[in-house]
């Protein structure tokens, strides 16, 4: 209406001059910021989801393992990786194993890695070799989904070559106790405390969780202590009272609780035998104990009951499967205090002279490691022998 206007009252031979439109977006700068945020999160997704990159996120260094010119020369990489060159009468022919020495930045240490030509070339970069721990027999394991867990092979077991050192022959003469330490593997400074400042004669029993069990379990056997594995079952207040993952359950099937069984089985190696970790309602029902006995004897492993339950089915099932078998007598640190714990260490002691063998348990509480430390320093003046668990199963067995 208002360019008519203008025309109508422009003076005849003029042209009216129009004015000039100013061009506009069909969207606002806004509404182009959230497109642009829209398609970039789309892309997120789409690479989260569907890409399979298992590494995605990490940092990865890339080393090039160069063969040296020189005759003692060094190749650094990245400023905390070197590889020692070796001299001309140490140089590794080509497809021989590589010396790579991983400088770590922080704290200093060096740990030197060796890498072989045919390992680099057909290993992936997710993969690693496996570290067996000191001391263990790789005829004695068996690989399953989870990693490697005990067998029986060539006539062996677990549980008589992972056993501690004992004199067996003066054993079976004179009243023996064995104490076992349980708990472990959880908290690293209470483990070495049960590590270092008791004998070896002392069993100590690792439960399969912990940032790095098998560190110190091999620790444990570095120092000469026979190690059980500790194995969660299912108490009566199950679920409010949990024992952690992967718990063997009443309501779970044969083949299920014995999937979960090899993943504790699987956590670290060198082990005697295995104990309940709590599983009063596991333990005293023989239809689902009987398989996890069952298997035990399959694998060469004896069995401690922690004597929590009077109504256990472990002492008859192990019976009938000629599992080597414990069950304990006394728990020491039921009350948690220096008099208390002497009190049940005298029991322990009375009870060894009556019966020929008494078991206790304990856990790696520091008042109980000191009590029965200084307890253990005057049994021998006593007339009683210290032994692993494994020397008291087999006395107990033969008796």
């Amino acid at each position: 209406m208002t360019e008519t206007a203008d025309e109508l009252s422009t003076p005849l031979g003029q042209k009216a001059e129009r004015r000039k439109r100013r061009f506009r977006l069909p969207f606002t700068a806004m509404q182009a910021l959230a497109v642009l945020l829209g398609l970039f999160l789309t892309a997120f997704l789409t690479v989260a989801l569907f890409v399979d990159n298992p590494l995605g996120g990490e940092p990865i260094a890339r080393v090039v393992l160069r063969k040296p010119a020189g005759d003692d020369k060094q190749l650094a990489a990245s400023g905390h990786t070197e590889q020692a060159a070796k001299g001309p009468s140490q140089q590794a022919p080509a497809g021989d194993n590589k010396t790579v020495t991983i400088i770590d930045g922080s704290s200093g240490k060096r740990q030197d890695v060796v890498i072989g030509s045919d390992t680099a070339d057909k290993a992936g970069p997710d993969s690693a070799p496996a570290t067996p721990m000191a001391g263990i027999d790789q005829r004695l394991l068996e690989k399953s989904r989870y990693g490697m867990i005990p067998a029986v092979a060539d006539g062996l077991k677990p549980f008589t070559v992972y056993a501690a050192d004992a004199d067996r022959t003066k054993a079976a003469k004179m009243p023996v106790v064995a104490i076992v330490i349980g708990g472990l593997g959880v908290g690293a400074a209470k483990t070495a405390d049960a590590i270092m400042k008791l004998p070896p004669a002392v069993t100590l029993a690792f439960t399969p969780y912990g940032a790095d069990p098998a560190k110190l379990a091999e620790r444990a056997r570095a120092q000469r202590h026979e190690i059980l594995l500790q194995v969660p079952m299912e108490p009566f207040d199950y679920p409010d009272n949990d024992p952690g993952p992967q718990t063997l359950l009443t309501t779970l099937t044969a083949e299920q609780n014995i999937d979960r069984l090899y993943w504790h089985l699987s956590r670290f190696q060198g082990y005697a035998g295995i104990a309940n970790f709590m599983g009063a309602r596991f333990t005293a029902t023989d239809t689902v104990m009987q398989p996890i006995i069952r298997e035990a004897a399959k694998r060469g492993l004896g069995y401690l009951d922690d004597g929590s339950s009077p109504r256990s089915a472990a002492p008859s099932l192990t019976a009938a499967q000629s599992v080597p078998f414990a069950k304990a007598d006394f728990t020491i640190d039921a009350v948690p205090t220096s008099a208390e714990i002497d009190r049940t260490l005298v029991k322990l002691e009375t009870l060894a002279k009556e019966r020929g063998l008494a078991v206790g348990v304990a856990s790696a509480l520091p008042v109980s490691i000191e009590r029965i430390a200084a307890w253990i320093k005057t049994l021998e003046s006593r007339g009683i022998m210290l032994v692993p668990l494994t020397t008291a199963m087999l006395k107990s067995k033969s008796g």
